[in-house]
């Protein structure tokens, strides 16, 4: 079997797919990416048996039918250092042979039929939302997700469907992200699966999938799985086991101040009030005045920083304790010039920081002594 095509887009397309491939498995062939060509077409698969990946590689040159096992390290380490605008992938018994321009590799190859199948979206019943609202949501709410946690709902992002509202919540028991969106339904969509938590590489997996924001993505929900088709690519993932936490019941329904900021120099005030924290003195306090906001940490062995920034705050004096980190990561999926608010009960309690109606950030303090 042969195949030729431009090798900016193989490259671009397996980085994609490599988003399923585990660096590490008991089953070395899962570290692989299989090429399948059929119909003129070919199609790329990765998978680590938990998510998968289905991307349509298209503008290709080819007449055969078959598949390979593509060894994705040295595959894409040979896409990056060739300069040719081509490539050219042939395949024999023996090996996988890879040309572009004067450069010629020959790769040892493994059998196909070992490699497990992803699924294909055939679901004529799922819920359909807009690519720019799904991928603003992920990018809003993933990094709030906890995969270490041997709770392992905190381990993906929570999709909550309540007739044309979608609500993607994450929350690793420190902070809490929820991202509103609509959606609407194709079909007779079961309300019994409309609560599924989707393990977060699926999700990046998705992410990086959308490239159109006005593309309508499809999201059919089954009973133990997810298929989330992104025009290219079919997603499928293994829902993530447990119960997610009511994270309604984490968010303060009452405030005693109301604080305006912009995301770039408060951005920037934090990132400067992180440079002399660590692991073991990694509070800033966030000091509220008339008219200032003033950032102070010390790390033990390294220094210490006071940062000020300019405010429209005209109340109380209030002092509360963040990890920098968490109101770092909140900031930087923001637009450089997005207004925000950060809602403050005291300085003991949840913070709640805002952008619209559509995204809350729930952070909870650090006691002093931290």
């Amino acid at each position: 079997m042969k195949l030729t095509c431009s090798r900016s887009l193989l490259a671009s397309a397996l980085q994609i797919v490599s988003g399923a491939v585990p660096t590490r498995s008991p089953k070395e062939i899962l570290k692989n990416i299989k090429l399948s060509l059929g119909d003129g077409k070919a199609t790329l698969l990765g998978t680590d048996q938990e998510v998968g990946i289905r991307y349509e590689l298209l503008d290709i040159e080819t007449d055969s039918v078959g598949d390979v096992l593509l060894p994705y390290q040295r595959i894409t380490a040979i896409l990056r250092e060739v300069q040719d605008d081509e490539v050219t992938l042939e395949v024999n018994e023996q090996a996988l042979w890879v040309r572009a321009g004067q450069s010629e590799f020959r790769l040892s190859v493994e059998d196909p039929v070992e490699f497990p199948d992803v699924a294909t979206f055939e679901d004529e019943s799922y819920f359909v939302v807009p690519g720019r609202a799904l991928k603003t949501g992920i990018q809003r709410t993933i990094f709030a997700t906890d995969v270490e946690s041997t709770r392992y709902a905190l381990g993906g992002v929570l999709l909550e469907i309540d007739g044309d509202k979608l609500t993607l919540a994450a929350t690793d028991s420190r902070r809490l992200a929820v991202y509103q969106t609509h959606c609407s339904t194709q079909g007779a969509v079961s309300e019994e699966v409309s609560q599924p938590v989707v393990p977060a590489k699926a999700m990046s997996l998705i992410d990086k999938s959308i490239h159109d924001d006005e593309q309508e993505i499809k999201i059919a929900i089954h009973q133990n799985d997810i298929l989330v088709q992104t025009g290219l690519s079919t997603i499928y993932a293994r829902l993530v086991e447990g119960r997610f936490p009511r994270y309604q019941d984490v968010i303060p329904n009452e405030f005693h101040q109301k604080i305006e900021m912009v995301t770039s120099p408060f951005l920037s005030a934090v990132r400067q009030a992180m440079i002399v924290t660590n692991d073991e003195s990694r509070g800033v306090d966030f000091n509220f005045e008339s008219g200032t906001l003033t950032l102070t940490s010390v790390g033990q062995d390294v220094g210490s920083s006071k940062i000020q920034l300019p405010i429209s705050y005209e109340g109380d004096q209030i002092v509360i304790t963040f990890d920098p980190r968490f109101v770092q990561e909140f900031l930087r999926v923001l637009d450089a010039a997005s207004p925000l608010s950060l809602n403050l009960v005291d300085g003991n309690s949840a913070a709640v920081f805002k952008t619209d109606e559509s995204y809350t950030y729930v952070v909870m303090p650090l006691s002093r002594d931290d």
